[in-house]
């Protein structure tokens, strides 16, 4: 966008130099990327961004210098009244304006002006016109360029005596339909186009160039003065279809409001009159954009503590004067503030703070330390979810994403788990009938997929929202993790290549390393059977482990293999998350191992029997560990042998015989008279 320095002093009364006007302007968002002295005047050429279609034109920026400098605009709200001539000549054609769709065009006006006389344009304009970057090419032309360039609203002038019948036509392009535009050019158009056309054909592309047929000519004596709104998006479109880029395109594509077309139309009416001569007979208008007043409330204290600064309400309103916006009122410390409707870019309160912020002058607020607010939970959700998957993919597990929607038949078999599932009232397919209230179904029938894939070991992991039902009318949202372990795990040991049958406890095992590395440690696994276990912290049952029925793999259709899955509400376990680490230094002094081997009825939970040891050895003894497990033909039935190794340790010196000895026998007496244990 390029404008003068005295084309600005035409509207603001500025008192300061090109140079700084620069450096003002690009200090509000205006940047100013050349600054160039010629023939008298300056000319500014400046970036302006795609959400400021109000400073295309010097009307805009020079409302931007004025709030800037804290000058008054001159008025520029209506120009009708300064036409010649304020009664309109009789008019001699009833010229009728159709817009086929109003979302296409939602404004079209027309003027008539007849007897004009077309010639070259007076030194000024042309002038004005070339230090803008545009050629000269008559007056009328001239005028309607100049008014694009000075009010941003594009014009186009049509010769009256060209066109054909008494009807202005806005509508879509017909298939294959050609027009030779004002460059020479011919383009042939299609329906996604819009075009002006008379009874005949079209005459113009809409908000892009005007027709070679109907052009302004020094022959010409009647025109009609064309000043419409077109959608956006429907220029953007058909400039991109052509190849052509306009100065008209580019301020249709980016909107423009009602008030300017009115402003901007009269205006080239009494530049014509005054140059051309001439007389404005019709005034022609179809279609009222509907645009909603749109009232902001700002609070004067909001802007204080957003920018920092103790800036005052009459500063506020002094600002937001100058760019445009009205207080409407002004309740304790609460402004209502009417957007204007050049400013569509203004929604929120924030948008008018940044107003603010610009014109009052961004190096004039003060560097501070951002206030650092605690949050709310103690570690962030995002944090967590992402430790636990590099947990568990550190743990050889593979992350898998699936559908948030389900089979029906999908979820029968977990029934029991996970009754009343919410359904989809028009599902797009049989697949997608449930929203899945769990994860098992969705990880269980991708395990067989990757085993049908000829995958013996499959161990992956999701972490995903799921949807329990609350009630009938309302379904829950929970964050979850899935684990699903199936096949053998191969080992390359000493002896050889090993293969591990997966199981409930190796899932136990996972689990008890995520646990751990979340800092959880009051957890604890309610083993039922060998086929399900239900998860605990601090008695809150937060997950299910499951070692899936045969009729469930029969109907995955998974042979031969044991799959067993896990769920986890992590909305439950977040909670009890501590990341803190405590340094321990290492042991200076020796440990002590001393074994036992004894036999425990099933029933007895290993958990129970590490609990009992620690609680008699303390503080010696530090640690406790299975070595060993074994069932069979030496243990009776309903019986396990194990064999615990305990590890004793002083901080203070080496231990002695004679200081483990009495220990190690306070633990295998609790063993033996709280669990009923044999010694082996």
């Amino acid at each position: 966008m390029k404008v003068t320095y005295n084309w600005l002093k035409d509207f603001v009364n500025i008192k300061i130099t090109p140079r700084v006007l620069a450096e003002k302007l690009t200090m509000v968002g205006l940047e100013v990327t050349s600054l160039e002295e010629c023939d008298g005047d300056f000319v500014f050429e400046m970036e302006i961004t795609s959400n400021r279609p109000d400073c295309l034109s010097v009307v805009g920026i020079a409302r931007e210098v004025a709030a800037i400098t804290g000058k008054k605009l001159k008025n520029v709200s209506s120009l009708r009244s300064q036409v010649s001539g304020k009664k309109l000549q009789p008019a001699t054609c009833n010229l009728q304006l159709k817009i086929e769709d109003k979302k296409d065009c939602p404004l079209y006006t027309a003027k008539i002006i007849r007897d004009i006389k077309v010639g070259p344009s007076p030194d000024w304009l042309k002038k004005r016109l070339e230090l803008v970057g545009c050629r000269s090419v008559n007056n009328v032309v001239d005028i309607t360029n100049y008014v694009l360039f000075e009010w941003g609203e594009p014009l186009h002038a049509f010769d009256l005596d060209k066109l054909s019948g008494d009807t202005i036509i806005v509508r879509r392009a017909n298939g294959g339909e050609k027009i030779t535009s004002i460059d020479g050019g011919q383009r042939t158009l299609n329906p996604n186009i819009l075009v002006i056309a008379d009874k005949k054909q079209a005459v113009a592309i809409a908000g892009i160039i005007g027709g070679k047929d109907t052009e302004v000519t020094e022959s010409t004596k009647n025109i009609l003065l064309e000043a419409a709104i077109f959608t956006p998006v429907v220029i953007r479109r058909a400039r991109q279809k052509l190849g052509l880029q306009s100065e008209s395109s580019y301020r249709f594509e980016r909107g423009v409001d009602s008030q300017t077309v009115e402003n901007a139309s009269w205006q080239a009416v009494r530049l014509i009159q005054e140059l051309a001569g001439g007389k404005c007979s019709l005034v022609r208008s179809s279609g009222l954009p509907k645009r909603k007043k749109v009232n902001i409330k700002l609070g004067v204290s909001t802007v204080q503590s957003i920018l920092g600064v103790n800036i005052t309400p009459l500063q506020i309103k002094k600002i937001l004067n100058g760019l445009g916006f009205k207080i409407k009122t002004k309740t304790g410390g609460v402004l209502v503030v009417e957007v204007p409707a050049y400013r569509s870019d203004a929604e929120l309160e924030i948008d008018l703070i940044e107003e603010i912020a610009r014109i009052f002058g961004y190096e004039r607020i003060p560097i501070t330390v951002p206030k650092v607010m605690p949050k709310i939970s103690a570690y962030d959700t995002r944090d967590l979810v992402t430790l636990i998957k590099n947990t568990l993919i550190g743990l050889g597990l593979n992350e898998v994403i699936t559908y948030s929607l389900i089979d029906r038949n999908l979820l029968e078999d977990f029934s029991g788990f996970f009754p009343n599932p919410t359904e989809i009232l028009n599902p797009l397919s049989k697949e997608q009938e449930i929203l899945r209230p769990t994860l098992i179904p969705s990880l269980s029938k991708c395990v067989a997929y990757n085993l049908n894939q000829k995958q013996n070991y499959v161990n992956i992991f999701e972490i995903a929202k799921i949807f329990p039902s609350l009630s009938e009318a309302s379904p829950g949202e929970e964050l979850a993790l899935g684990i699903a372990l199936c096949g053998e795990k191969s080992l390359l040991l000493g002896g050889g290549l090993i293969k591990e049958e997966m199981g409930i406890l190796h899932l136990k095992g996972i689990l008890e390393v995520l646990f751990e590395r979340l800092g959880i440690k009051k957890y604890n696994f309610n083993l039922k059977n060998f086929y399900e276990a239900s998860l605990y912290i601090a008695e809150e049952k937060i997950g299910v482990m499951i070692k899936l029925q045969k009729n469930t793999l029969d109907n995955l259709e998974i042979k031969n293999k044991d799959v067993i899955v896990a769920e986890i509400n992590l909305e439950k376990v977040f909670p009890y998350v501590n990341l803190g680490k405590v340094f321990t230094p290492l042991p200076v002094y020796p440990g002590i191992s001393r074994d036992i081997s004894l036999i425990l009825k099933d029933e007895v939970k290993i958990e129970d029997v590490f609990k009992a040891t620690r609680e008699k050895g303390e503080p010696l003894l530090r640690q406790v560990n299975v070595v060993d497990y074994y069932k069979g033909k030496q243990i009776p039935a309903g019986f396990k042998g194990l064999t615990i190794s305990c590890i004793y340790r002083s901080d203070e010196r080496t231990l002695t015989e004679t200081e483990i000895n009495p220990v190690h026998a306070l633990v295998v007496g609790v063993l033996i008279d709280r669990f009923g244990a044999r010694i082996r």
